[in-house]
């Protein structure tokens, strides 16, 4: 269903539901990571891009303290206090617009409750934020509603924290963060010490090929988590063991990982090879994004992908297998898992001209190995989170 599609059958859910129109819609975009994976965390950099598919979200204030929330893809609706919202087990979806108003009412309490609905078209599971895109959407709307303005950085961060109290998953500030500053036909480039964001044109020689697997993507499931932990504990190691400041892996070279690796475990130290190395291939990926050299970053891709199966471990047969596929395609310069990893999407950067073939043979191949096609679609760069 097209973004018009949606915003209008989701206005008709909400008067449905709840009897009046909306007073405030939002829209937020998910987000593709095209290069740079578990960087942010480590406050290193990142290279990403807002896509052509998000989620709405509409609001009404109540006269009393009672909030409701309408899924309108599941047509379940949660209840709760705007003066205590807490985690739901038995509506899990609900967690993060819960997280959001938590975060909000930190600022200054709700003054009042709210009646809600959101409705969207990102993939579930797909590795494409679709999280994000509802906490932004969500934060933008009720922000509104209660005549407040919020910084971005601030609401990326209050999304963020809906996230770890609210969903259990230790996420960094991407896809926050690309989702509210999209801009069209452009990558998001984000220095996440800084939090300093400039955009890089793609270029009319490439373009985003999404291959979602439908392998299982549940990050909750604690492998995340894990894996920002071994970070944590390697940052730790070589703040003791190098000359000069380490806050994060973001200060180690690879050269220093190689030269004072001794000491880490042997898991962890494969561990924080990876982003070590990606922040390094981001740096060079701009520097290549800027020449117009579309080839050259596709290497970087495929050499991501190579160090998130072998030394992060976060990558599956399923993404392996698309990957190793893209080898084969022409027009197509490189591949890579998207996200978190542990299942969900791979990202292909192809030349425009072959995206419709390279899908073709991409889901034939997936289809041959599986038993089913994977999900291909053209992503397209495009604007961020806003008010409607």
């Amino acid at each position: 269903m097209s973004g018009p599609a949606l915003l209008a059958s989701l206005r008709t859910l909400f008067r449905d539901r709840y009897g009046r129109p909306p007073e405030v819609a939002a829209y937020a975009p998910g987000r593709v990571e095209v290069l740079g994976n578990h960087t942010d965390y480590n406050e290193g950099w990142v290279l990403s891009a807002a896509i052509d598919l998000g989620t709405y979200f509409v609001c009404r204030r109540r006269d009393d303290g009672a909030c409701r929330l309408l899924a309108g893809d599941v047509l379940e609706e949660a209840a709760f206090d705007a003066a205590a919202p807490a985690p739901s087990q038995t509506h899990a979806w609900s967690n993060y617009v819960k997280g959001v108003l938590a975060g909000l009412a930190a600022d200054a309490p709700a003054p009042h409750g709210f009646d809600a609905a959101f409705l969207g078209n990102v993939p579930l599971g797909a590795g494409l934020s679709s999280s994000a895109a509802l906490e932004m959407s969500a934060g933008l709307a009720l922000a509104a509603l209660y005549g407040r303005a919020v910084e971005p950085l601030r609401l990326a961060r209050i999304g963020q924290a809906a996230e770890h109290r609210f969903a259990g998953v230790k996420c960094g500030l991407l896809d926050q963060l690309t989702s509210l500053h999209g801009r069209d036909g452009m990558l998001v480039e984000t220095d996440f010490r800084t939090f300093a964001v400039t955009h890089a044109p793609l270029g009319p020689e490439a373009c985003l090929l999404l291959c979602n697997t439908h392998a299982r993507h549940a990050l909750v499931d604690g492998e995340y988590n894990r894996r920002r932990a071994a970070c944590e504990e390697a940052a730790r190691h070589f703040a003791r063991a190098l000359p000069h400041p380490v806050r994060a892996l973001r200060d180690v070279t690879p050269a220093e990982w190689e030269s004072h690796r001794a000491g880490l475990p042997e898991e962890t130290a494969r561990r924080a090879a990876h982003p070590i190395g990606e922040n390094a291939r981001v740096r060079e990926g701009a520097r290549l994004l800027a020449q117009g050299d579309a080839a050259g970053f596709g290497r970087l891709m495929y050499a991501s992908h190579e160090s998130s199966r072998t030394l992060f471990e976060n990558s599956c047969a399923e993404l392996d297998a698309v990957v190793e596929a893209s080898r084969r395609v022409p027009g197509v310069y490189g591949a890579r898992l998207s996200g978190g990893g542990f299942g969900g999407s791979a990202v292909v950067l192809v030349h425009p001209r072959d995206a419709a073939t390279a899908a073709a043979a991409l889901a034939a191949a997936y289809g041959h190995r599986f038993g089913r096609p994977c999900e291909t679609r053209v992503l397209a760069p495009s604007g961020g989170a806003r008010l409607l």
